[in-house]
């Protein structure tokens, strides 16, 4: 159907194909092609992905996904009642010195002179009740369970558990709220073209691609926190040594503010990898999946202490003196 559909609405005639991930690309004239159902996707998004795609192509961002017109130069199409835009890139493979630091920095350095008024796709200046929500909507469930009594096993973990998570939460919203009232931005805490969740393959496998559906427009230490948090949980042992390389990337271009580091640490704070796991096991109905994700909780908790340790010394492995930024350290994480 993919290819029917490149073939009548945009002319082109596929010579190869190749699953990335969870995603189908076509390959046509020593370029890329990705076909994204937008069925569901609000007019208003796709605007300002097109906006903030067209920033960065003009900023001379060479990975960037570049959306397609049609044959009648419309950029979305419908076929049998749903509705498709096609994205192009050029084939860039990935490169042994991949340097994420310094490439995330270059960027949301470009990201930074956008000037369309980004809206539907802003988190910025959101988190703190973008959390709040989600702590709400998370002690609703937890309150409703303890007066039900719960009789699975996750059920009694998530029970077991969730006063603690819900403290460390409140730890990030306070730490987060502090921050916005002692510490002033500069031009580097400007809001910037970030990600979702940024990790080392939201670029791409094998091949360099900036994919606009992933984005959105944020801090940019929302992006630094979520590459932080990626691998820390992905390499527990040995990830020292890439935070490290990442961050003086990153700040070989950009150097963080105070208030970008507080940010960044509030984020971390935040357990969204316990939020993620709960969220996701009462969604879920698969039980496989369930019973991965209560595996997945047991490991959470248990490895609970080692995350203190990871965030009480977390200045220390990412060399900053947060004394002498005026950085604030939460205290009981050294416990």
């Amino acid at each position: 159907m993919s290819v029917d559909i490149l073939k009548k609405f945009f002319n082109i005639k596929p010579e190869n194909s190749f699953i990335d991930g969870n995603i189908i690309r076509y390959l046509a004239d020593d370029s890329l092609y990705t076909l994204v159902p937008v069925t569901n996707v609000k007019e208003e998004r796709l605007v300002e992905l097109y906006e903030m795609s067209e920033h960065l192509i003009a900023q001379n961002d060479r990975y960037v996904s570049k959306f397609t017109l049609g044959k009648d130069n419309k950029f979305l199409i419908t076929s049998n009642n749903e509705d498709f835009v096609l994205l192009k890139n050029q084939y860039h493979p990935l490169t042994r010195n991949k340097d994420y630091g310094k490439k995330l920095a270059k960027f949301h350095y470009r990201g930074r002179s956008l000037q369309t008024n980004i809206q539907t796709v802003s988190s910025a200046g959101q988190w703190k009740t973008f959390w709040e929500k989600r702590l709400d909507q998370m002690e609703k469930a937890w309150y409703q369970l303890v007066q039900e009594q719960p009789n699975q096993d996750f059920e009694h973990l998530f029970v077991d558990s969730f006063p603690y998570y819900m403290g460390l939460c409140e730890n990030a919203i306070q730490y987060l709220v502090d921050t916005e009232l002692d510490d002033t931005p500069i031009q580097i805490d400007e809001g910037t073209i970030c990600h979702e969740r940024f990790n080392k393959n939201s670029w791409g496998k094998n091949q360099w691609i900036r994919n606009p559906f992933d984005w959105v427009f944020d801090h940019a230490s929302r992006d630094i926190a979520e590459w932080i948090r990626d691998q820390y949980f992905r390499n527990k042992r040995t990830f020292m040594p890439d935070l490290q390389e990442f961050l003086r990337g990153y700040q070989s271009i950009s150097p963080l503010s105070s208030f970008s580091w507080r940010l960044l640490y509030a984020r971390l704070l935040f357990p969204l990898h316990y939020f993620e796991c709960i969220e996701e096991y009462f969604i879920t109905r698969s039980e496989q999946q369930q019973k991965n994700l209560e595996e997945r909780l047991r490991k959470c908790i248990r490895d609970s202490h080692q995350y203190e340790k990871f965030l009480s010394n977390f200045f220390q492995l990412a060399e900053v003196s947060a004394g002498r930024q005026n950085i604030p350290e939460v205290n009981w994480l050294a416990n």
